[in-house]
């Protein structure tokens, strides 16, 4: 009852709910990088280094980085987004070509199986333009963008430099009778997801490089906007490589066959280096968590949020089976 008046009242709280979640973006991004950051600085404490002059260290050398990085790629970005944003019609109109070409060679088929091709091509038409359209906007949408960007570094600083005190405070929250338990819950998140996560950006990271260097090298249209999108879909296990894959090789089909091969070989090359070398010795096997049930959240997490959801899928599995866990002798001793 209360999930259906719920759902019932959601047009009147939507606006609250939006106006909320992007209140609380720069907050949980800045709260994602600091725990990103606080093992190095906790590290560098560990050998005599004060607090603030570790904060400081990391501090200068991530968003240094991270700003450098973004001044020199931000605008090739943006103007490959902006070509490709025009050049879409003509993407499309070779689509049609060859569709109609295909449509020759495979006359032999039902009609209904032709419109529904044509149908399926002008939802893909209008999905793309829309995204493109909407992506261009939310990246040109400079002020809200300085605001986050101005914000989050502040907000990281206090995270890390009051960490301690922030700590002490959740330990005093806690009643007395749940604090060891909640500890060791804590700790083995922590242990778990904490080096996933960090191992699967850094392995993102590096196979958003070499698809982009690989991508140049072929002389494929976009290297840069394609490969950041096959580095970003990577964070997704399993379907993730297929996913960043689609959008080159579709673009690749508009320029020749002989680039739909070096594209495919391309990927091939990347997750072959991926899954042998960068996977194994960056992330290892810190989730323990069977390939089955992955690809079963996976699934699951894309049914409900998209790519969105098959993203957050595995750490919300991992956090799901640490508390499992912890749940079950607990209740045996009830």
């Amino acid at each position: 009852m209360i999930i259906f008046l719920l759902m019932k009242l959601f047009p009147f709280y939507r606006s609250f709910l939006r106006i909320l979640f992007q209140l609380m973006i720069p907050f949980v991004i800045a709260l994602f990088i600091a725990y990103l950051l606080h093992p190095v600085v906790e590290a560098l404490h560990e050998k005599h280094v004060p607090r603030w002059a570790a904060i400081l260290i990391i501090y200068i050398l991530f968003f240094g980085g991270v700003g450098y990085g973004l001044y020199r790629a931000y605008p090739v970005f943006l103007s490959q987004l902006k070509d490709f944003s025009e050049n879409l019609p003509g993407f499309v109109d070779t689509y049609r070509e060859w569709i109609y070409s295909l449509y020759e060679r495979t006359s032999f088929l039902p009609e209904r199986v032709h419109d529904r091709m044509d149908h399926i091509l002008e939802n893909v038409e209008k999905l793309g333009e829309d995204f493109i359209t909407s992506l261009g906007t939310r990246l040109t949408g400079l002020f809200d963008i300085f605001i986050i960007v101005a914000v989050i570094p502040v907000l990281v600083f206090y995270m890390l430099k009051d960490f301690p005190v922030m700590k002490n405070v959740l330990w005093n929250l806690t009643p007395s009778k749940y604090r060891k338990e909640g500890k060791e819950v804590l700790t083995e998140i922590d242990e778990s997801l904490g080096g996933y996560i960090r191992g699967q950006l850094l392995v993102c990271l590096f196979v958003g490089v070499i698809s982009m260097l690989l991508l140049w090298v072929i002389g494929m249209k976009y290297p840069l906007l394609l490969g950041g999108i096959m580095g970003v879909t990577n964070i997704i296990p399993y379907f993730g490589p297929i996913i960043g894959a689609v959008p080159a090789v579709i673009l690749a089909f508009t320029m020749s066959t002989k680039m739909v091969l070096f594209v495919i070989i391309t990927v091939f090359v990347v997750q072959l280096i991926e899954s042998n070398l960068l996977s194994p010795f960056i992330v290892g096997k810190s989730l323990h968590i069977h390939p089955i049930l992955i690809i079963f959240a996976l699934l699951l997490g894309g049914e409900i949020a998209g790519v969105i959801g098959m993203i957050i899928a595995v750490p919300v599995l991992t956090i799901a089976r640490v508390l499992i866990h912890h749940i079950k002798p607990l209740q045996r001793e009830r």
